[in-house]
Parts: structure tokens; sequence; C-alpha cells
């Protein structure tokens, strides 16, 4: 009987799936909505069911996108199939919301950098610098306008834009962290209302001075730092792009667990609330400050800081 539950559960979360990315493919205007619930059924099955049955969940799922959304429909699965699985699973095992919006963040990255990767090595279609090529086409083709609103200050101005875009080119790591860190801040907004009316528990966030990363994201950032200077990508190629985008983001993993640690530190000391708030503002203004506050987060991972701080008390 509990097979059979699972098989009914499945069929009708993989029905629901099916709507969605159908919705998703064929009807623009409602698919960017519909688009946000793709996680759903995945992040419900994962909270519910083993690793085993999930990865079967997975394969059923990309089939039916197949069949209902053709070829395209496959990178929309993965990308939300994998992160919802992963969210679930966290649910399951108890972790904290802080540790599954990690993994799930890495995961959905990671999806990202993998199609890439493929659309890059297979189809021949690269499309950052199609996109930049595009631009700089359409920036060459307006030059003419550009010269008689800019008062014979034209080539000025087309510098300007030219840097403008090779600026975009070389964040595009950035921008793609960016999209993983706010894809699953968005998918969880999403999601997790629903879920929570299915009877999943769901943990509530804790105060930020009471974030503590895992261990293990330490580590993570200390083996890609050490790939970067062993492989040593040109910049442009694909290890160069991987590379770049999990190292920005465990970057700012550190930079969190720093800022953590200073609202931590002034909630015991009694200090005012204000100064966390300024730390924030100041990390993200004043690079110098960015790189401190990324070292206290990495001391204190390392070091274990607080319960340094607890036990000399």
């Amino acid at each position: 009987m509990k097979n059979v539950h699972k098989l009914t559960e499945g069929a009708v979360l993989l029905a629901t799936f099916a709507v969605l990315i159908l919705i998703t493919m064929y009807i623009p205007l409602i698919g960017v909505v519909s688009n946000l619930f793709l996680a759903v059924p995945f992040i419900l099955f994962g909270a519910k069911n083993s690793r085993m049955y999930a990865l079967v969940f997975i394969v059923a799922a990309i089939l039916i996108s197949l069949i209902v959304g053709a070829l395209l429909a496959v990178p929309l699965t993965l990308t939300y199939g994998l992160t919802g699985i992963v969210i679930g699973q966290s649910i399951k095992e108890g972790k904290s919301r802080i540790s599954s919006y990690i993994k799930a963040t890495l995961v959905f990255l990671a999806t990202i950098l993998v199609q890439y990767a493929v659309a890059v090595v297979f189809f021949k279609m690269n499309f950052i610098k199609e996109f930049n090529r595009a631009m700089k086409e359409s920036l060459d083709e307006s030059r003419g306008m550009v010269d008689a609103l800019s008062q014979g200050q034209a080539e000025k101005v087309m510098e300007q834009m030219e840097a403008s875009f090779q600026l975009l080119e070389t964040l595009a790591p950035s921008l793609l962290v960016l999209m993983a860190l706010f894809g699953v801040i968005l998918v969880e907004l999403v999601s997790f209302p629903i879920v929570k009316r299915f009877g999943v528990n769901i943990e509530r966030w804790k105060p930020f001075r009471e974030i503590v990363l895992p261990k293990s994201i330490l580590w993570y950032y200390l083996l890609t730092m050490l790939a970067s200077f062993a492989l040593n990508p040109e910049q442009g190629t694909y290890w160069y792009m991987a590379l770049m985008n999990i190292g920005f983001l465990l970057q700012m993993f550190m930079v969190l667990q720093g800022l953590s640690l200073i609202a931590y530190f002034c909630h015991k000391k009694g200090i005012s609330k204000a100064v966390p708030i300024f730390a924030v503002v100041f990390t993200f203004i004043i690079p110098i400050f960015l790189s401190i506050v990324r070292i206290l987060g990495i001391i204190d991972l390392g070091f274990d800081l607080r319960k340094r701080f607890e036990k000399s008390k």
C-alpha cells in the first residue's frame, strides 16, 4: 500500500508539473509567472521520499518535458527540478534554512553553467558573446546618430559605450551568480507557502546574528581558489567562467559569515544595532571593508570564533 501511495503521489505531482511546463512553454505572459512554480512538485516529492525515488522522479519529469515541451523544456526541468529536489531533501533531513539555501543556490548555478557549456561546445552558441556582438553591431549602426547628438564627441561617446559592453562581458560571471542567488530566493518565496499547505514543516530563518554556514563551504572556497591558481584558465573559456562564478558565490558566503559575526559580537556586547547596519552598507561601498569582512568570515568558519568567545566569558 505504501508503494501504491508513493506511485499515486508521484503521478499527481508529475501531472501538475506537465501542466506547469505546458503553460510556461506555450503561454508567454502567464508562463513568466508559472515558471516560478515549476519547483513546487519537486520540493513536495523530495521532502517526502528518499533520494533514489527523487532521482526516478527527475528522470520521469525529463521524459514528460520532452513529450510536452520538446527539447527546449529540458533545461527548465533540470534547473528547477534539481533545485527543488535539493530543497525538498534538505527539509526531509532537517537541515537549517541557510544550509538548504546554499545547497540549492550551488545546484541552481551549476545547472546554468552546465547548460552554458553544452550550448557553447555542442551548439556553438555563446549567449554572452552573441549578446555583446549584437550590441556592438547596433552601436556601429547608430554611430551617425550618436555623432549628431554628441556634437562632434562621437568617438569619446563610442569609446565609453564600448567600455561599458566590455565591462558587461567581464561581469557576466557575477551576473550569473546573482541570478542563482535571487533565483533560489524567488523559488522559495513562491513555493514554501504552497508546500506548507501540504503538511511539510519548514524551519523558520534564524536571526541574522545566529547564521553560521556549514564548515564545508570554507573547504569549497579554498579548493576553488587552489583550482584557479593551478589551472589558471584563459579568460573567456568555460573553466574560467565556472571558477569565476563559483569563486564569486563562495566569496559572497564568506562576506555573509563575516557580517553575521559582526552582528553577533554587537549583540553580545550590547552595541547599538545601527553598527551592523552600517557594516553592511560600508561592506558593499568600500572595497577594503569588503575584504576585511570576508577575512573575518573565513576566520570565523575556520576557527569557531563564536565558541571561543563564549568560552572566554
